[in-house]
């Protein structure tokens, strides 16, 4: 299956300038989940910055309907 990186870009709000794997949605998922740790497109902006891509910060979003 061809990636469609440049179009997976428009959507990602990943702020971590660095990363390898930005629009590669299969890779960043994977990498994140090897962690217990969901990428930065299942948070809002605000939360995103925080760099805490954790379960329980999840759910603590989740929660208080942040998400």
């Amino acid at each position: 299956m061809e990636c469609n990186k440049e179009q997976n870009l428009e959507s990602c709000n990943c702020t971590y300038e660095p990363c390898p794997r930005k629009g590669i949605c299969c890779e960043c998922i994977n990498y994140h989940v090897q962690s217990r740790e969901l990428p930065a497109c299942c948070f809002p902006d605000k939360a995103e910055r925080t760099y805490d891509r954790s379960f329980e910060h999840f759910a603590r979003l989740v929660k208080k309907k942040s998400v």
